[in-house]
């Protein structure tokens, strides 16, 4: 039998601040978290792109010694969140524990500061230095370190799901955290997806001439989703998290229902690897609507992937106009971080979450021009207000990954 799956809390560390009010508030005063590139003296000298969607401000850990000591930067990010969302559901402690809670999280590449160490060390034909690498720094490095640290840190034994699938990383990570719960398989999952700052990240990408490099001096005026000046992606870190519960067990304990999850699609463009694909995009928008029985006239907002390159924000905006014509409002919240890699999906979700509790839409930044080509569907360029009832997050990867979510506004629903 097929339940309902609801969102009981959230957390974000992001580029934009880390408590709701924060990240509220600089949605409202169209506020960057973009900001020059950090030199780690690592491949600095050589990278194009001199910004970064950056986590600045400190981050008060409070995790055991025990804890800490198998854990790299990005899983740091990952149990912080992972922890509060915790803290604010207040699960009872034997449910944690029952096998019952579930984990689906994951990041790009584990921890990129400590896999460069290891290779470093690798290749340093020092004896002494290649005996200093220890079990622990696997652990750290790990493309499923943070699900498992925070596994092993709340003592949760049910599933654990760590998709990593680059920019789709958290988003499946939620939509198969919902399967699991729709389908009975858990009665409630921790899912989401984190990234930490490294310039190897950013290299990747410039390497690739995908980053942005004409507003090295001026960070806050990029990337620029869907504008005729738009120059390439922003690379950001950051984390995010979210509680899936069981509907009836969620409203019988009385747990705050942020949103209900309502539908999820993932499919692949089988072809190329790196250009998006229309076909593929359109197809999983529809399959979306599809599972959650809605029509494109019954979505309010859709939040763009929208990463600012001269064709994906192309494509994107085809598919859109393809599926939804200009009916719902459009926005591209990657313009006020930058792009958190494999964090963007929940840390976008989270986003809707306290656009549709407030009552508002956050503007596109640096939308100063509308591409022709990206004309056709409905941009939001000023602040608004708005009756959000149901908002669709799309998602696209490397590797031809897509995905949609879709959530209805918790104070929407019926029971």
């Amino acid at each position: 039998m097929e339940r309902r799956v609801v969102i009981t809390a959230c957390s974000a560390i992001t580029p934009i601040g880390h408590e709701k009010d924060d990240i509220i508030l600089s949605l409202t005063q169209g506020k960057s978290g973009v900001k020059p590139l950090r030199d780690d003296g690592l491949l600095t000298e050589y990278i194009h792109s001199r910004v970064f969607g950056t986590v600045d401000y400190p981050l008060d850990y409070d995790f055991k010694r025990q804890f800490r000591k198998t854990m790299g930067p990005v899983a740091f990010y990952a149990c912080q969140v992972a922890k509060e969302i915790l803290t604010r559901a207040n699960l009872p402690p034997d449910f944690i524990s029952s096998g019952r809670l579930g984990v689906a999280f994951s990041s790009t590449h584990g921890s990129p500061t400590v896999q460069r160490d290891i290779y470093k060390t690798f290749f340093s034909n020092l004896k002494s230095e290649f005996s200093s690498i220890g079990a622990v720094d696997y652990l750290k490095s790990m493309v499923h370190t943070t699900a498992v640290n925070i596994t092993r840190m709340f003592g949760i034994t049910g599933r654990v799901i760590a998709s990593s699938t680059a920019c789709t990383t958290s988003s499946q990570s939620i939509g198969f955290g919902y399967e699991a719960v729709k389908y009975g398989m858990q009665d409630a999952m921790i899912c989401g997806g984190a990234d930490e700052y490294d310039t190897t990240t950013v290299a990747v990408f410039d390497n690739l001439l995908a980053c942005s490099t004409a507003y090295n001096d001026t960070p806050e005026s990029t990337p620029r989703p869907f504008d005729t000046k738009r120059d390439g992606l922003v690379v950001g870190e950051g984390a995010g998290a979210v509680l899936l519960e069981e509907y009836e067990a969620a409203r019988k304990r009385g747990a705050p229902i942020l949103a209900e999850v309502i539908g999820f699609a993932c499919n692949n463009n089988g072809g190329d690897l790196i250009l998006p694909n229309l076909a593929g995009i359109t197809s999983t928008l529809k399959s979306a609507l599809a599972e959650a029985g809605l029509k494109p006239t019954d979505v309010d907002l859709i939040s763009a992937h929208a990463t600012a390159t001269k064709m994906g924000d192309v494509i994107e905006a085809q598919a859109i106009a393809d599926v939804y014509g200009d009916s719902p409002d459009v926005i591209a919240l990657k313009s006020y971080m930058g792009h958190t890699m494999g964090s963007c999906g929940v840390i976008e979700l989270i986003l809707n979450l306290y656009m549709m509790e407030q009552g508002f839409i956050a503007p596109t930044l640096n939308l100063d021009n509308v591409d022709e080509r990206c004309a056709m569907i409905r941009h939001v360029r000023e602040l608004k207000s708005a009756d959000i009832k149901t908002a669709a997050v799309q998602n696209f990867a490397f590797g031809g990954v897509n995905t949609c979510l879709l959530i209805r506004n918790g104070a929407k629903i019926e029971n």
